[in-house]
């Protein structure tokens, strides 16, 4: 059968299959809407928050970042990884035990205050539109292969699946959505995974098949293969490459750490099950559920650039008789530069194309040097859904993986957009400003709030301040110096005040969003940045992406100081947070 065709009908039924259980889980109360009644099961709730938590920066993004920066790839490995353990630990069964919708409903009463909610939902939705700016720009890819159009019909195309289906379902379509979403986004990445492991190692599982030896080939392994190759065009070596230094590999690892632990849309995924430790459970699952993915990330890399080389060079590193021919370039190059993430440009006279490192040129490269074509622009964002095609699969493989990065980038944007719907109408309105609002009219703000945050994520998509995962990474790094600092207090520090939650979100917030915006731009507006984003220009030689570890020590530090030197909380409060942290004999069924 056709691609095209092949794509339109396994892409298609999925959209069917997705908004059908909108329609059939459409919200009908506001319980419904945030938090799906409270009645999901632990197994389905598990498999929703890895849909959720697992993006387009996981599916789309990470094995690209990894596949270019080689073993410094790992830090987002272990930083997302570790942070959910810490979620799962510190976190869920506490605020689950609490009983509220939010994490601002959650500060607001521990913190007994309606400016400390009112802060909450500001550092949530500076979060969560960060966030979702890197999840629209990996719909648009996606839809941009899917339908072979230019990124901004990509971008449009997602952004209306994205709002039939979050606006009509609310947290009960999405979460039922999510599973089967899962469930389409983990056989998308693990099947081509599977099969190019056969090809290159003859090993079945990717996982074993990175540290296997190449079939055809004895004795030589994969990784020592593509270290050779990579240092033959100029490149480090793939298994010892330093994208970061020590500093940065540091604080980027704890800022992506302790940001899952405070990411507000994950977060709210523990108060959709019945009882608390339904929580732990739900943690677990979740956890069993992202660790395949994650584990077999890093053979997707290895081998999605072992495959790249070989096709732009055949003959061999350096056999430059034997380069890849423009003209006769593979279907999927085509496919991709018609998107823009792709881009060949002409040197001079000849029909090859030429790769290497221009910043440290082999010697073989004088030889070429202005000679035929350089590949200019490979996004690394679309490694993972071309793939297939580079390792020339079946057509049917080529398909489910485009479905698998639509599901992974509508997933995590439908509870990105329902974290900042319920922050608006629930948090705002309902509990500040308008507490007499009804049931009906709450909706229609949270589903209008979800409206300006899916037009204001496209329009940042189109020209985001980096790769799908470094857009998300600067969101981790803005949940870590903001809210992860107060949950943390909030639940194991009886003496934090409101005056010092206050003022250490404001401090970590502020602090955080202003190193950013020196480097990414005012508002991530294109040509607004300060000072140049690279090593020489950062500040101390700290990446905008670390920095939230830098933030959340000023938070701690801000609030633990003014809670000091300011009244305690009311005896009621202390005795609220002591009810929350110790275990009770009827804990199951709260």
């Amino acid at each position: 059968m056709d691609l095209k065709l092949m794509i339109w009908l396994v892409v298609g039924a999925t959209f069917a299959l997705y908004i059908g259980i909108a329609i059939w889980a459409r919200a009908g109360s506001t319980g419904e809407f945030y938090v799906a009644g409270k009645g999901v099961n632990p197994v389905a709730n598990g498999m929703a928050t890895a849909a959720d938590w697992m993006s387009a920066a996981s599916f789309i993004s990470m094995a690209g970042l990894i596949a270019f920066l080689g073993y410094s790839g790992s830090v987002y490995l272990m930083g997302w990884t570790g942070g959910y353990v810490l979620m799962a630990l510190l976190l869920a069964p506490y605020l689950r035990k609490f009983g509220k919708f939010t994490v601002p409903q959650f500060v607001g009463d521990r913190f007994y205050s309606n400016t400390a909610r009112i802060v909450a939902v500001i550092c949530l939705l500076v979060i969560s539109i960060t966030y979702v700016i890197g999840q629209m720009r990996g719909v648009g890819i996606a839809f941009s292969r899917f339908l072979e159009v230019d990124l901004l019909w990509g971008l449009i195309a997602g952004m209306t699946v994205v709002f039939i289906y979050a606006v009509l379902g609310g947290m009960k379509g999405i979460t039922y959505t999510q599973i089967a979403q899962y469930v389409v986004m983990i056989f998308a990445y693990t099947v081509p995974a599977v099969f190019i492991s056969l090809q290159l190692t003859g090993h079945f599982l990717p996982q074993t098949g990175l540290g296997g030896t190449l079939s055809g080939q004895d004795g030589v392994y994969l990784l020592t293969a593509l270290d050779n190759v990579l240092v033959d065009l100029g490149f480090t070596q793939y298994t010892t490459s330093e994208a970061f230094s020590t500093l940065n590999m540091f604080l980027l690892t704890m800022a992506l750490m302790i940001g899952t632990a405070g990411l507000p849309h994950v977060i709210i995924r523990f108060f959709t099950v019945p009882r608390v430790r339904d929580a732990r459970k739900s943690a677990g699952w979740a956890l069993v559920f992202i660790a395949i993915l994650y584990t077999t990330a890093p053979a997707v890399g290895a081998m999605a650039m072992y495959n790249i080389i070989n096709t732009l060079h055949p003959g061999g590193v350096g056999n430059t008789a034997e380069a890849m021919v423009y003209d006769e370039r593979p279907d999927w190059m085509r496919t991709w530069e018609d998107t823009g993430l792709m881009e060949f440009q002409q040197q001079g006279e000849g029909e090859r194309v030429h790769y290497y490192n221009p910043a440290n040129p082999p010697a073989w490269a004088d030889d070429v040097e202005g000679q035929g074509y350089r590949l200019e622009r490979f996004d690394r964002d679309i490694l993972v859904l071309a793939n297939p095609e580079i390792a020339g699969l079946p057509n049917w493989v080529i398909a489910l993986v485009a479905a698998g990065g639509i599901a992974a980038a509508l997933s995590t944007a439908a509870g990105l957009l329902l974290a900042i719907s319920s922050a608006i109408s629930h948090d705002l309105l309902k509990g500040v400003f308008m507490p007499n609002i009804s049931e009906k009219r709450e909706l229609l703000a949270g589903r209008l709030a979800m409206v300006g945050a899916i037009l204001l994520a496209g329009y940042l998509g189109l020209n985001p301040p980096g790769f799908a995962a470094e857009v998300v990474a600067l969101a981790f790094g803005l949940a870590a110096s903001s809210l992860f600092p107060v949950l943390m207090l909030g639940i194991f520090y009886k003496r934090m005040n409101k005056q010092g939650a206050i003022t250490g979100m404001l401090v970590g917030l502020f602090a955080t969003l202003t190193y950013i915006f020196l480097f990414k731009g005012f508002l991530f507006l294109p040509g607004t940045a300060l000072l140049p984003d690279n090593p020489d220009g950062w500040i101390f030689g700290i990446s905008p992406q670390g920095f939230g570890t830098i933030g959340a020590i000023l938070n701690v530090t801000a609030a633990v100081i003014v809670s000091k030197l300011t009244a305690p909380p009311p005896k009621e409060i202390q005795d609220l947070v002591e009810s929350v942290r110790v275990p009770r004999a009827d804990a199951a069924s709260s």
